[in-house]
């Protein structure tokens, strides 16, 4: 979100440190400023009125810790871990910074301090969009209220290759832009952990939107308190993760919460403008909901999305047990479900829908959920005992698994879907440079997340919404299990449908005077000697020649970058002719002719570890081949025409099974 602060430019703050920690009898966060507003000056939207009584003062600041710690907890975090903050200067993120800096400071030994007087292992990071003249100056303006607060901080500056956003999509590519700079700052200093400041009040608005977009109960449960994000183009040569972890601590605190927590500690803030603009849907239902007030219905607004995550938490839950007792994930590329251990007719519509598209967007890579008929008929295919027939969706191909006469089913990548087929490559200094995993804390944290999880998890007698899929039967559901009072009911109802009815007209005029999106075609497929790629987002493969300089008797040595798709029939056809074929002239593989006893062998072998791939299966392996389109190797199954070439793949999807979904909690 392009944020617009609302100061002028000769304003100043004034700042000392506090260093007295938080406790029962104290009374400041640990050095957190305090920042002195001028009574007379009408230029700075602040709001940093200090409570009337002390000690319920007090008692508010402490309450807030305590419950930002167990937050922490539940994602597997402790005060030592390398963490990174989003902050846009408002409320909910000063409050953020306030409340971690407290929480590492007291976790960590004094000495952690540093002698620069900043919280240790502690990075704040601030977008600017760069989509107004005063946005710089902003951005360092609240850098230095972090800074103040005890908080390493660093400014990211969009630049927008293809022009400004347009209106209706602002929000949309800003908070892409955003999440694309965060992660990548926190990939570059090696931190694993984002903290983002969503709220209670974020989630209130996020259930209309959802429910006015017709969401099941897995969408209405909102945000998560951990996800796992994965970089869309993955560094394959520095060694640095490519994810991140996602945590969202602040989800128990209403926004009023957050200005309280800010008053408490005199700490500035800004408010954005542009959430005044009623073009965007979260602004008008934010609005709506402002207009609600009411205690009760706020109450059980909570209360309905909370019951949402109860139930997204036991179908997580279930998911993961199924993916680890009844599905083979194969070195080649698809995976194998063994239908008796799965039982698919036992196990609830919800649960087996959100585990088969798990396994669809892992081998597709493809993100998007499988949704209306096709899902009911993928939930029809995999309850079809014993399986006879073939299946295409979301760009993979089912069809029984080769001799199991029907009691398994196997998933692999289709082809001839509308996948994008391209290598992302990515430059590898020295050939002989390797691959380097350098060991992070991540893995554990999240571990130790689901760990927490797994301990909270309900039994289904106590999850609500497992039979209910439409939204209108989840609020029913909501009303008779009294979780909703008949006034909220109404409420939700009527914002519901006014949204609905929003949604609708922005769908038809984008669907009658947006013209067609124009793809510029670029030639993604070429891979360099020495570099590595990121095959159709699933295989990592590389090349290199190892020869002389003047190659060998094939002239491989000449190629300097090859091209690589994916296996077609064609190409093990020539396989089958290479491996018998004493004179090459007649075959297409014909300028291997002075390594044909090198070429003749290979051949046979990879044949040979071919039967052992299903023939679906085959058709996503990758290939190497020269500028002609004659085949030079096929790594999968060890094929090189010439001994001076050396090929390697692997399969290593971009975002792994499950990735992206998990909800700890």
């Amino acid at each position: 979100m392009a944020r617009g602060l609302l100061l002028l430019p000769h304003y100043t703050s004034k700042s000392h440190l506090i260093r007295t920690g938080l406790s029962s009898s104290s009374t400041n966060f640990t050095k957190f400023p305090i920042f002195h507003t001028p009574r007379n000056s009408t230029s700075v939207r602040v709001f940093c009125s200090s409570s009337s009584n002390r000690q319920d003062e007090f008692i508010g600041l402490s309450k807030y810790k305590d419950t930002f710690s167990k937050r922490m907890a539940m994602a597997g975090l402790k005060p030592h871990h390398r963490i990174a903050v989003g902050v846009s200067g408002g409320p909910d993120s000063m409050a953020l910074c306030l409340l971690v800096a407290d929480w590492k400071s007291c976790g960590l030994n004094s000495a952690s301090t540093g002698n620069n007087d900043v919280v240790d292992g502690l990075l704040a990071i601030i977008v600017d969009h760069g989509l107004r003249a005063e946005s710089k100056d902003e951005a360092e303006m609240v850098q230095r209220r972090i800074l103040n607060i005890g908080i390493r901080c660093e400014i990211a500056h969009c630049r927008w290759t293809d022009g400004r956003p347009k209106l209706g999509h602002l929000q949309e590519a800003a908070r892409d832009m955003r999440y694309e700079k965060l992660q990548y700052i926190c990939s570059q200093h090696q931190i694993g952990v984002l903290l983002i400041a969503h709220h209670a009040d974020d989630q209130a608005e996020l259930f209309v939107l959802r429910l006015s977009r017709n969401s099941g109960v897995l969408g209405l449960a909102g945000m998560a308190l951990a996800t796992q994000l994965f970089a869309t183009h993955p560094s394959l040569d520095d060694g640095t993760s490519n994810s991140i972890l996602l945590v969202r601590p602040l989800l128990d605190f209403s926004k009023q919460d957050l200005y309280k927590i800010c008053e408490g500690c005199k700490q500035n803030w800004v408010e954005d403008p542009t959430n005044q603009n009623t073009i965007f849907a979260r602004n008008r239902i934010r609005m709506s909901l402002g207009n609600l007030s009411s205690s009760i219905f706020k109450s059980e607004l909570q209360e309905i999305i909370s019951a949402c995550r109860r139930t997204r938490v036991y179908v997580d839950q279930i998911c993961h047990t199924l993916i680890h007792q009844a599905l083979t994930v194969m070195p080649h590329g698809y995976v194998v479900i063994d239908l008796g251990i799965l039982n698919p007719l036992e196990v609830p519509d919800i649960c087996l829908s959100k585990f088969v598209t798990l396994l669809l967007q892992f081998i597709s890579q493809r993100q998007r959920p499988v949704r209306g008929s096709a899902q009911k008929l993928l939930l029809d295919y995999f309850r079809t005992f014993p399986v006879k027939s073939s299946f295409t969706a979301a760009g993979c191909y089912l069809c029984a698994a080769p001799g199991s006469k029907g009691t398994k089913i196997l998933i692999c990548c289709s082809v001839d879907s509308a996948l994008p087929m391209n290598t992302e490559s990515f430059y590898i200094r020295s050939s002989n440079k390797q691959k380097v995993n350098i060991i992070t804390e991540l893995d554990q944290i999240i571990e130790d997340g689901r760990s927490y999880s797994n301990k909270t998890v309900p039994n289904a007698s106590d999850i609500p919404f497992l039979n209910t899929f439409s939204s209108e039967s989840i609020l029913t559901e909501a009303k008779h299990l009294k979780i909703l009072g008949e006034p909220t009911l109404v409420s939700i109802r009527s914002l519901h449908k006014i949204e609905l009815e929003k949604f609708k007209l922005k769908t038809e005029t984008l669907t009658d005077h947006v013209p067609p999106k124009v793809v510029e075609s670029v030639d993604a497929t070429e891979l360099g000697n020495g570099q590595i790629g990121h095959f159709m987002d699933r295989f990592v493969i590389s090349w290199e020649f190892i020869g002389e300089n003047d190659g060998c008797g094939c002239g491989f040595g000449r190629f300097s970058v090859v091209e690589v798709r994916h296996m077609v029939d064609s190409d093990w056809l020539d396989l089958s002719r290479l491996s018998k074929s004493d004179n090459l002239e007649d075959c297409r593989l014909e300028k291997v002719l002075e390594c044909s006893d090198y070429a003749k062998i290979s051949a046979r072998k990879a044949l040979w570890l071919l039967k052992s791939i299903p023939v679906a299966a085959r058709r996503s392996l990758p290939v190497l081949v020269d500028p002609r389109g004659q085949v030079l190797s096929i790594p999968s199954v060890c094929f090189s025409v010439c001994r001076c070439l050396k090929a390697s793949v692997e399969f290593d999807p971009r975002v792994p099974l499950g990735g992206g979904y998990s909800s700890f909690l």
